[in-house]
This record gives C-alpha cells, structure tokens and sequence, in this order.
C-alpha cells in the first residue's frame, strides 16, 4: 500500500501466564503502523491549513475539506487539484503539499486559517450551530429517505469487511458512504480511511463533489467512531440526511442533528442501535404478540 503502511520492529510483551509466555516473555516481530504525514493546502499561492492524515486520496481530501469550510459546494467550483514539489531529506517527492484553483467567482478567505489540524480534530474553532445553519446549501428537511432499522445497524459489518488498512494495522478510522435503493437495500458507493475520522469523511465528501453528486440526498454516512460535531457538520454541509456511528455522538453533534433535520444513530452495532435524531427517517421493526415471540 505504498505510504499508507509502514513496517516497524516492536518488542512484543506476552504477559498471560502461559508456558510459553514464561519461556519467551519478550518477543521480536514486525508490525504495520498507519502512516501519518502532513498535507498542506493552498488556495493558489495562499497556505490556507495544513493538516495530518494518512497519504492516499489526497485530491478527495482537499476537496472534501473546502465543501466542509463552505468554500465550494459543487465540482464546477473547483478548476484543478495538483501536488506541489516537495522532497524530504533523502530527496524523494513527498506529495504532501496541494495546490487547489478555484472558480474566479469562487470567495477565497484573504488569509490562512493559520491552524494546524491535528488527525483528532476537524473543524477546529468553528463550533456554533447557527453558523453551520448559515452556510449549509442543502435542506435535509426536502430528503424523502426511509431506512428500515435491521438495515441501519447492519452497515457498521458490511463496513468493516471493506477496510484493508484497519485489517493491517488496527489503527485508522472509516467513513462509508451507503446509498438506499427503492428496493430498501443499501450499496457501498465509497469508503475511505484515514488515521483522522474527520479526514476519512472529506475523503467520501470530496470523492462525491469531484463525481458531481452533491447533495448527498438518500445516502446514510457510517463512520467507525463516535459522532462528534464536526462530522454533523461535514455531513450536513453535503446533504446527507443520515449520519450512524458505532459509538456515542456528543452533545452538540446532537443538537446541530437536531437543528440540520439529520437523522443520527449511534452505538449502531449490528444488533441495536439509538436514534438520537430524525426518528421519522427510521422503518421500525413490527412488534411480536407474546405468544408470537419465540420460546
């Protein structure tokens, strides 16, 4: 996998007693790290954010990141995406710095964000409600989606069978992007990883707006985390009516749901999951009678 993965000599601590555990407490082996590297953005020559995640799905990323600052909202805005030289100590290109053009009637801040954003942070200084209200360009309210609940806690599996570099190293979260057909079924349009959750869903949002399919009507958002503000945001900013995480959203992430008109679900684990959100979105299972319910 090229810069995704690197391979690191570990010393292993086995500590359960076992006889062999006694003999060779301590043992020699190679692991497999997800690599994590800085990509710096430009808006043409201006250094707008730099911020860490995992190489890959570079041009998706960037993109994804302007639809979530409310730059651009449509692949008409964006003229090209290209690497920047760059070359670390051994002179090899580094491919960490891209350069984006925008349309000319394109609104490009004057000044950098001058932030520098961590693979544990999304949207860093930007956490009031109202100003995601403001600047989102899609109704979710208009989104006819209805999701059968059976269906909504399956997708963390069908998730987790497509995510090779959390297969190898245990160590990247993952966005997946599931449209829902007429038929009620639900089909994996695009998964990304990253050692970032936020970078994992501009990945997918970027990937959308580069294919022209913002807004995202009828698509639920699965990510393999908990679901924090900033990935409300971003999937609200895209026009997608459902966000599921398989572990707990926060306060906020709940009322800016809640405000947006997103259906959010969380602790979705394959068996049960909650509904925090957009309860009408959701097909409930019908009740047995007592004397239905299996022995």
């Amino acid at each position: 996998m090229g810069r995704v993965t690197q391979r690191r000599k570990v010393h292993k601590y086995v500590l359960d007693g076992s006889p062999k555990a006694l003999e060779f407490p301590v043992r020699h082996r190679e692991d497999v790290l997800a690599v994590e590297e800085p990509l710096e953005i430009r808006l043409g020559q201006l250094s707008f954010s730099v911020t860490m995640r995992t190489p890959g799905d570079d041009f998706d990323l960037v993109a994804g990141f302007l639809v979530s600052e409310g730059i651009i909202w449509s692949a008409e805005q964006l003229v090209s995406l290209r690497f920047c030289a760059g070359e670390d100590e051994n002179g090899v290109q580094t491919f960490n710095v891209v350069e984006v053009q925008l349309r000319p009637d394109v609104t490009i801040p004057s000044i950098g964000r001058h932030i520098y954003t961590s693979s544990s942070c999304g949207i860093c200084g930007t956490d009031s409600v109202e100003s995601v209200k403001k600047s989102s360009r899609y109704s979710l309210d208009e989104d006819p989606l209805a999701i059968d609940a059976e269906l909504l806690a399956s997708l963390p599996g069908l998730l987790r069978k497509s995510q090779r570099v959390f297969e190898e190293t245990g160590g990247v979260h993952a966005a997946g992007l599931f449209k829902i057909g007429d038929d009620g079924g639900a089909e994996l349009l695009c998964l990304r990883e990253d050692v970032g959750r936020h970078n994992a869903v501009d990945k997918v949002v970027g990937w959308a707006l580069r294919e022209g399919l913002l807004p995202l009507r009828g698509t639920v958002l699965q990510v393999s985390g908990r679901a924090s503000f900033e990935l409300v945001q971003k999937a609200a900013l895209a026009g997608i009516p459902v966000l599921a995480a398989v572990s707990a959203p926060s306060s906020l992430a709940v009322e800016l749901a809640e405000a947006s008109a997103l259906t959010l679900a969380g602790f979705s684990r394959g068996t049960s999951l909650n509904i925090y959100t957009g309860d009408q979105r959701i097909i409930r299972p019908v009740a047995l009678t007592p004397a239905e319910v299996p022995s």
